[in-house]
């Protein structure tokens, strides 16, 4: 299986922001626990709405809290948990402040600390998508702004449409937003 990957546009109001350090007036709460950036947030709503009513997909959710917006201490936290300072023979290295780290074996690959796109609020890990929610996500997660960033995470999706809203959310919130 192919997973999609779009090319990502930042919004706006992130041009001028610091990764993992987004203000309270850029993030939103989003339905499954967590926060994303306020555009982000509203595609979520719009497409966790949809999945919620479609057969075989609920919980439609990020696996934790912390598997939406990312705060840099969040990061760093998991970094530094997941990597090691010295040679183990693991292949997957990173670079962070002119060191390179090793990832612990059995532990899953994360971005550097202020690299992810968790840090810009764009980024979810969706729980368990394997199966008919798998399915779904490929069906759907396009007409609401997400694409996947890398083949080897079915799980981890982003909001790739910076200040534009796709059409799937702007009927979703002419339907349910009131006045």
């Amino acid at each position: 299986m192919k997973l999609p990957v779009k090319e990502l546009v930042l919004p706006k109001d992130l041009k001028k922001a610091q990764n993992g350090r987004l203000t309270v007036a850029i993030l939103r709460d989003i339905s499954g626990g967590g926060k994303l950036h306020h555009v982000a947030a509203r595609a979520w709503e719009a497409m966790h709405d949809a999945a919620m009513s479609a057969v075989g997909v609920k919980p439609f959710k990020p696996t934790s809290s912390a598997d939406a917006y990312r705060s840099f201490e969040q990061q760093l936290a998991g970094f530094m948990s997941r990597y090691v300072g010295e040679p183990n023979g693991s292949k997957t290295t990173r670079h962070y402040l002119g060191k390179k780290y090793w990832l612990k074996e059995g532990m899953a690959p994360m971005a550097t600390p202020a690299t992810s796109n968790h840090g810009w609020g764009l980024a979810v890990d969706v729980w368990s998508a394997n199966g008919k929610r798998l399915d779904w996500m490929l069906q759907n997660c396009d007409k609401y702004g997400f694409s996947w960033e890398v083949q080897s995470e079915p799980w981890h999706i982003r909001y790739v449409c910076g200040d534009i809203l796709p059409q799937a959310v702007l009927d979703y919130e002419a339907k349910n937003i009131q006045p």
